[in-house]
C-alpha cells in the first residue's frame, strides 16, 4: 500500500464471517462505502449486511429443524451476481453450509454432485435453471419447494422467484432484522468448494470461516491493498480462485468489488475502466485471451496499446494476482495494461501449500517458499536436490531436481478435508505427507527457496529412461514469440519409451520450418 492511501480500518471482532460482516456494516467509515457493483446495480457494506440477514433468516425457516439427517446445507448453481454472495454472508450468519456447485455440470454428474451434498435447497440462477429441471426426477433431497430462481434473463419459469419469497417471509427492510441467533465458531464449516473432477465425481473441499478470512487477510497483505482496492471478479465465484484472491482481500480491507457473470475476454478492458478497477484475480488462460482481445481490437498496435489501454486516464489497474500465466504472456499483459506487477502464485483450493511471488523473484518462479515443511519428492518419497543453472538459466540436473511439490508434517495446514470422502483424505494426506499432485523443483538463491511449478504428477513423459513434464515442454515451445498456443505430450514409441510431441498454433504467417530450427536450437 503506497505511504499516501487512506489507512485499513480496525475490525474488532469474531473471525466469523457474519460477526466480520457486522464489523464492516456498523463501522461509521465503511458502512456507507460501497462494497459490490454489478452493471447498473451495487450494495454498501450495510446493504449486503440486511440482504445477508434477510436470507439468512429465510434459509433457516426452509431447513429448521436442523439434525445430522437433515443438514443445513444449500447449494448454489449461479453465475457471478450479488445474489451469489448474499448467499454466502447469509450461510455465514445461519451457520449454514454452503455448496459452489459448477455451472458447466449437467445430467447425472450435477444430479450426483447434488445428491452427496445432502443440499435440501438449492438457489439457481435463472439462466441455469433447465440444466436442474432436465435432473429433477434423479434429486434425493430437493423436492419441489427446495428450488428457488434468481432472476437474470428477465424471462419466465415455472419456479419460484428467491426474491419475492425472501420479501413476503422476512419483509423487506434487512436493517429492521437482528442476525440470527445462531452458534457459529471460527471452525465452522462456511463452504464445500469442488475441484474439477476429471474422473469421477468432483470433490468437495471443505472451507470453515477461519480459512476463508484468513486468506483474505494474507492476499491483501502481500498485495498491500488499502480500502481504495477495486477487484474484479470475473472468474466464476464458485471456485475459489475468485473468493480467495478477489473478493475475500477486497472484503478484507473494507474496498470495493465489481462483477461480470462471466468472463468476457472483449468486457475485460472496459469493465476495468468502468468499475475503476485496481486488481484483478486470474487463473491460466484468461490472460491469453484479454492480450488476443486487446490485440484485435487494436490491430496490433503496440503503441495505440499502450496509449489507449496501458495509458488511458481511466485505467487504474496496478496488480494481476493468479496461476497459470505464461513467462510471455505476463511480460506482455503487465505492459499493455501498464501493471505496476502481476503475482503469479501457487496454491489450491485445499490451500495446504501456498507460495506468492513478489517483484524481483526470479523469473517464471511461483514464489518464495516460507514454509520449511514445503519439500520436493521423488517417487520414492526422497527429497529432490535444488535446481542447478547453467549459464541460460535451463536446469542441468532436472532428473535428481523435478518431483511432486509436498508438505511434511503432523498437520494438514489450511487443508481441512474432502466433504464426506475418507478415501479421497487418505489418499492426499498419508504417512505425515500431504501430496499436492503437482510437479515442481526448487531454486536456492540469496538463502531463499523459490518454487517453480511443473506441471501435474499425471503428465510425466518417459524419454531415454528418465522422467521430465509435459509442462516443460509447453513452456519452451511458448517462448517463442510467434507462438499462440501449444500443448506438448508423449506418445508410445515402438522402441522404447514415448517420443516427445508438440501440437501448436502459430500466429498467421509463421513457416513451422523456421519454429522447427528454432525448437532444434533450445534443445541443444
Amino acid at each position: 500500500m503506497a505511504a499516501d492511501a487512506p489507512a485499513i480500518p480496525k475490525f474488532e471482532a469474531p473471525f466469523t464471517y457474519g460477526a466480520q460482516i457486522e464489523a464492516r456494516a456498523t463501522h461509521p467509515d465503511v458502512a456507507g462505502r460501497t462494497f459490490l457493483k454489478h452493471d447498473e446495480r451495487s450494495w454498501t457494506y450495510r446493504q449486503y449486511r440486511d440482504e445477508s440477514v434477510r436470507l439468512s433468516h429465510f434459509l433457516l425457516s426452509r431447513l429448521l429443524p436442523i439434525d445430522d439427517q437433515r443438514p443445513g446445507h444449500v447449494a448454489m448453481l449461479m453465475e457471478n451476481h450479488l445474489e451469489l454472495l448474499a448467499l454466502v454472508g447469509a450461510c455465514g450468519y445461519g451457520g449454514l453450509t454452503l455448496f459452489g456447485v459448477n455451472t458447466g455440470l449437467r445430467g447425472e454428474v450435477l444430479a450426483g454432485v447434488l445428491n452427496q451434498s445432502k443440499a435440501r435447497l438449492l438457489v439457481v440462477d435463472e439462466r441455469l435453471l433447465p440444466q436442474v429441471q432436465a435432473i429433477h426426477g434423479q434429486l434425493e433431497h430437493i423436492g419441489p419447494d427446495g428450488i428457488w430462481v434468481v432472476p437474470t434473463e428477465g424471462g419466465s419459469f415455472d419456479a419460484p422467484a428467491l426474491g419475492p419469497a425472501v420479501d413476503a417471509a422476512v419483509g423487506t427492510d434487512g436493517s429492521a432484522l437482528a442476525p440470527p441467533d445462531v452458534a457459529v465458531t471460527p471452525e465452522s464449516n462456511l463452504m464445500v468448494i469442488y475441484t474439477s473432477g476429471t474422473t469421477g465425481l468432483p470433490k468437495g473441499i471443505n472451507n470453515n470461516h477461519f480459512k476463508l478470512l484468513a486468506i483474505g487477510m494474507a492476499v491483501s497483505g502481500n498485495l498491500g491493498l488499502g480500502p481504495d482496492a477495486v477487484g474484479y471478479a470475473c472468474m466464476p465465484l464458485f471456485h475459489s480462485n475468485a473468493l480467495f484472491l478477489g473478493v475475500q482481500p477486497a472484503f478484507h480491507v473494507g474496498g470495493a468489488m465489481s462483477l461480470r457473470e462471466r468472463f468476457s475476454a472483449s468486457r475485460f478492458v472496459p469493465d476495468v475502466l468502468q468499475y475503476g478497477v485496481t486488481y484483478w484475480n486470474y487463473v491460466g488462460e484468461p490472460v491469453h485471451y484479454v492480450l488476443g482481445a486487446i490485440e484485435k481490437a487494436h490491430g496490433g498496435d503496440e503503441e495505440r496499446i499502450l496509449a489507449e489501454v496501458a495509458n488511458h486516464p481511466d485505467n487504474h489497474l496496478r496488480w494481476a494476482v493468479g496461476n497459470g500465466a505464461s513467462p510471455p504472456d505476463i511480460d506482455k499483459f503487465i505492459r499493455w495494461l501498464g501493471l505496476e506487477d502481476m503475482f503469479e502464485l501457487y496454491g489450491s483450493t485445499e490451500a495446504a501449500i501456498s507460495t506468492f511471488r513478489k517483484l524481483g523473484d526470479p523469473r517464471g518462479s511461483v514464489g518464495e517458499i516460507t514454509d520449511d515443511a514445503v519439500r520436493i519428492l521423488n517417487e520414492r518419497g526422497q527429497e529432490c536436490a535444488p535446481a542447478e543453472l547453467d549459464a541460460d538459466g535451463k536446469i542441468t540436473n532436472y532428473a535428481e531436481a523435478v518431483g511432486e511439490i509436498c508438505r511434511v508434517a503432523a498437520d494438514t495446514s489450511l487443508f481441512q478435508g474432502y466433504f464426506e470422502n475418507e478415501d479421497a483424505n487418505e489418499s492426499k494426506y498419508r504417512e505425515g505427507v500431504y501430496h499436492s499432485g503437482d510437479l515442481g523443483h526448487i531454486l536456492h538463491r540469496d538463502g531463499k527457496r523459490y518454487l517453480f511449478f511443473d506441471g501435474r504428477t499425471d503428465d510425466w513423459i518417459r524419454k531415454d529412461g528418465e522422467n521430465f513434464s509435459a509442462e516443460s515442454v509447453r513452456r519452451c515451445v511458448l517462448e517463442h514469440p510467434q507462438v499462440d498456443q501449444a500443448v506438448a505430450f508423449g506418445v508410445p514409441a515402438e522402441v522404447a519409451d514415448e517420443q516427445v510431441m508438440a501440437a501448436l498454433q502459430p500466429h498467421p504467417g509463421v513457416a513451422l520450418d523456421a519454429l522447427g530450427l528454432w525448437m532444434i536450437n533450445r534443445q541443444s
